[in-house]
């Protein structure tokens, strides 16, 4: 349900919201910092947001500022129980159905450009080739200097005359996600494709106006590498403090079996695909290039992509260390910290880490394996939910968009099946 239970939307603050001293106090002031946000265009829950800075030792400070969902919502209030009973916010093509208020999704913690908000920050030490010297996790306060679409910043990156500082910490960041991205992908990381399509919406029929294939910029690229590595250090540091009730996320590798469509699809082109590790699949799937077809190797990852398992969430304490990892990103511990105002494992997590770093103080339920195993239990499915939501309701505007409609497009076939042709339209991302 789109709607708040009355009990839920009490716990809200009431407007106008400011940050007290006392509140300002027991926080990192980060305001002086040029932190920014980069988002899909018509993003209103910004998440996350980031920095880079030069060191006078010639190391660099990096920052993944995340919205400090936890400090309005507090545990076993009714609008946690709420949250955690949504687990997720839902995206269907015309709507977002919030996983909490929108007072908070998109205004009072949302990273938004040129106003202060309460964060929480992965702060690491880097050298210049981004190895990562110190990590350190604290409560902030920020204020965002600019909230931008991967486009804007892709531009203002490119822009040679451009030499202010919120570019200069762009271009940082820019070069260190491309060093961290090889060598994850070197680590054996997959780099999987899916099809995805984006609509204009018209907002007073709702009905789509047109769509596209969603064209992924470097920035976006960006972004992620530091939420992945925000993620895994979020991971590392809950569960050296909390070995039986972390709430960390993991990717079982999937049986060989799974693999056969696959391999038979690349034979056919005359690919050999390999699958005793994440590595040798990865690097494997490097290699199936034709020249002749650009397509084909999207359309192999696309079919990769197809052959996993699901990932999901769990508690520490309830399996043991070697089967924490995840394998579509090859590390050995993964958990979400960068989508709280989204996702509720990462308030979790929040919790956790903020227990941990001495910032609040801890609760029965958050330190109870079998507690926080129910709960990832809810998520997951809360979570798979969504993704079939989601889907299927660009499914359902891609029928309303071609419904009166007669186009004529390049189209590759994926599968052959006893009834039916599977085509693939790389132009919309589309299958039929």
């Amino acid at each position: 349900r789109a709607s708040f239970s009355e009990a839920g939307l009490e716990c809200l603050p009431q407007l106008p919201w400011t940050i007290t001293p006392r509140d300002a106090a027991v926080r990192v002031d980060c305001r002086h910092l040029d932190i920014c946000s980069v988002d899909p265009p018509g993003c209103t829950d910004i998440d996350d947001a980031l920095h880079a800075v030069l060191m006078d030792n010639g190391n660099y400070s990096v920052g993944v500022h995340i919205a400090d969902v936890g400090h309005f919502i507090r545990p076993g209030t009714a609008l946690d129980k709420e949250a955690a009973d949504r687990s997720t916010s839902v995206y269907l093509t015309d709507r977002r159905i919030d996983m909490v208020p929108p007072l908070l999704s998109s205004n009072l913690c949302s990273l938004r450009g040129g106003v202060e908000r309460f964060a929480f920050s992965c702060v690491w030490e880097m050298t210049p080739d981004a190895n990562v010297v110190s990590t350190k996790f604290h409560k902030s306060i920020i204020k965002s200097r600019a909230a931008m679409t991967y486009e804007e910043a892709q531009n203002r990156i490119d822009d040679d005359k451009d030499e202010s500082s919120i570019t200069k910490s762009l271009r940082t960041l820019l070069k260190f996600s491309r060093i961290l991205k090889q060598r994850r992908v070197e680590n054996g990381s997959l780099v999987l494709a899916s099809s995805e399509v984006r609509f204009n919406v018209d907002s007073e029929t709702a009905d789509p106006i047109e769509v596209q294939a969603k064209v992924p910029r470097e920035t976006n690229s960006m972004v992620e590498e530091f939420m992945l590595a925000a993620n895994i250090s979020a991971a590392e540091r809950i569960f050296k403090d909390f070995p039986d009730c972390a709430m960390l996320r993991r990717h079982p590798s999937p049986p060989p079996s799974n693999f056969d469509p696959l391999i038979k699809a690349a034979k056919q082109q005359g690919f050999d695909i390999e699958i005793d590790s994440g590595k040798q699949l990865a690097d494997t799937l490097n290699k199936a290039v034709d020249p002749n077809n650009v397509y084909m190797n999207t359309m192999l990852r696309m079919i990769a992509t197809r052959c996993m398992m699901q990932a999901v969430y769990f508690a520490s304490g309830s399996i043991e260390a070697p089967l924490f990892k995840h394998y579509g990103l090859a590390c050995p511990i993964y958990t979400h910290f960068t989508s709280p105002i989204r996702r509720y494992a990462d308030i979790i997590v929040h919790r956790l880490l903020a227990v941990s770093i001495g910032a609040d103080s801890t609760y029965a339920d958050l330190v109870d394996t079998k507690q926080t195993q129910q709960i990832a239990e809810n998520i997951n499915y809360r979570h798979r939910n969504a993704q079939y939501a989601s889907r299927a309701s660009v499914n359902l505007y891609t029928h309303i968009y071609f419904k009166d409609k007669r186009r004529e497009e390049a189209g590759y076939v994926l599968f052959i099946r006893q009834n039916a042709l599977q085509i693939l339209i790389p132009k919309y991302g589309l299958e039929g």
